[in-house]
């Protein structure tokens, strides 16, 4: 390690530590400085570790927890940047607190790398393992339409042949171009979807017909024109036994595995840690034990205790990941006050055309005994749920922040359910923290 890397490495511990002491800590600072002072601090501190990049649209935080858990029981300490700051600062401050300088014994990383900056991270890294979950229509504004984000994950992958890829089998996208480097896929077996969709083959532009499917474009697809289908799975989830509000029980190779989050889309984050913990030889034993014992990340499906109230909280910030949020709403029969909070800074992407394929008229149809709409652009999120039915009259929109939270914790009823855009996510839980009621 250069003398210059050591000096930013204190300076940004210093900046941490500062932070903790007055705000709590959770900026992106500590890397920021630590980056500005040495330049190579990234690689000079990953360099002693085998590291494995989680990236793509949906999931990666999730995805990143439980692979870390299960590695973190198979072999100790793992350094992670769990708090989801997936951007060149964030990783960094990652690495800041890393002990391990001696080339005798590897550590071991498991990194969440956002889209749009892997490729300026992914040669400092140097990973052994990079898991493609998913890739949806997200900030487009910033990403452009999906196959230009793909692109960017390929550009990543050509800077590191030597890296294993571990790519979401049932998205034809990622079939599309053929990788320099070597590729395992993982995916779902049953069909839980029929409703209709026509998706368009990345190769040829031919139409894909679907065998079977599980949400969005996710399945088992086989092009009519090129002839180009679903890869062989590797890692393959054949049954999902039980999914309710609570939690997700499946089959992996004939044994059962559960996790304490519900959905779908959390069973494929389940399946992409499964494939990493297999990579990288760890027993079924422990990565079952791992799963089941696994906590909620916050702001996904995070349960908020509000007195003889409780609170369940999810970002969303694309049409398929608020989609699939609803759905779980869905499954909750009880009265409920039903929270939307929506915000469009840069983090959150600035345009907000995607809220139009959000099925909110399927909410409309439920229990839902009071709406509440907060952030910058409550105006929208009304506008939006009233186009899907529900009655403007019944909707109560705050311009604060705090309004909404002393509003939420006199609700009608126990149950509460709230969504929130990333940057609305995170200024949701300060605002409950100043008022004592989140740890």
């Amino acid at each position: 390690m250069s003398i210059r890397t050591k000096v930013a490495q204190i300076a940004g511990r210093s900046v941490k530590i500062a932070l903790k002491l007055t705000t709590g800590g959770g900026s992106s600072l500590p890397g920021k400085v630590a980056h500005r002072i040495s330049p190579n601090i990234l690689s000079d501190l990953a360099k002693h570790y085998d590291v494995i990049i989680i990236t793509g649209t949906n999931g990666k935080t999730l995805t990143t927890t439980l692979t870390s858990n299960i590695l973190s029981k198979a072999f100790g300490k793992v350094i992670t940047n769990r708090a989801g700051s997936n951007m060149s600062q964030g990783i960094v401050g990652a690495f800041l607190d890393a002990k391990k300088t001696s080339t005798k014994e590897r550590g071991l990383a498991v990194i969440e790398v956002d889209e749009g900056s892997l490729n300026n991270v992914v040669e400092a890294l140097n990973p052994k393992l990079i898991v493609h979950t998913n890739l949806f229509d997200d900030q487009t504004d910033r990403y452009g339409d999906t196959k230009a984000a793909y692109q960017l994950l390929v550009q990543a992958a050509n800077k590191v042949p030597n890296a294993k890829i571990l790519a979401n089998g049932d998205l034809p996208l990622f079939n599309s171009v053929d990788l320099v480097n070597a590729v395992e896929y993982f995916g779902l077996l049953p069909n839980l979807t029929n409703e209709p969709i026509r998706i368009a083959c990345p190769r040829c532009g031919g139409k894909l017909d679907y065998h079977t499917r599980t949400y969005s474009e996710l399945g088992d697809y086989e092009c009519s024109s090129c002839g180009v289908k679903r890869p062989e799975l590797k890692y393959a989830v054949s049954d999902i036994t039980e999914t309710d509000l609570t939690r997700s029980t499946f089959t992996i190779d004939d044994e059962s595995f559960t996790i304490p989050i519900a959905g779908v889309y959390n069973v494929y984050n389940a399946l992409a840690a499964y494939a990493v913990a297999k990579e990288l030889g760890v027993e079924s034993a422990v990565i079952k034990n791992s799963l089941q014992t696994t906590e909620r990340v916050f702001g996904r499906q995070e349960i908020i205790p509000l007195g003889e109230k409780t609170a369940i909280l999810n970002v969303v910030k694309n049409p398929v990941g608020l989609n699939q949020v609803i759905d779980l709403i869905e499954k909750d029969k009880d009265p409920m006050t039903f929270v939307a909070i929506l915000n469009n800074r840069p983090a959150d992407g600035v345009d907000l055309s995607w809220l139009k394929d959000g099925h909110f008229e399927t909410l409309a149809k439920m229990e839902i005994e009071e709406v509440l709409t907060g952030g910058i652009r409550a105006d929208r999120m009304t506008e939006a749920l009233v186009e899907a039915g529900f009655e403007r009259h019944t909707i109560d929109e705050f311009e604060t922040l705090e309004e909404l939270v002393n509003r939420i914790t006199q609700a009608k009823n126990k149950n509460i359910q709230i969504i929130a855009t990333y940057t609305a996510m995170l200024e949701l839980r300060k605002e409950l923290k100043d008022k004592g009621l989140l740890k």
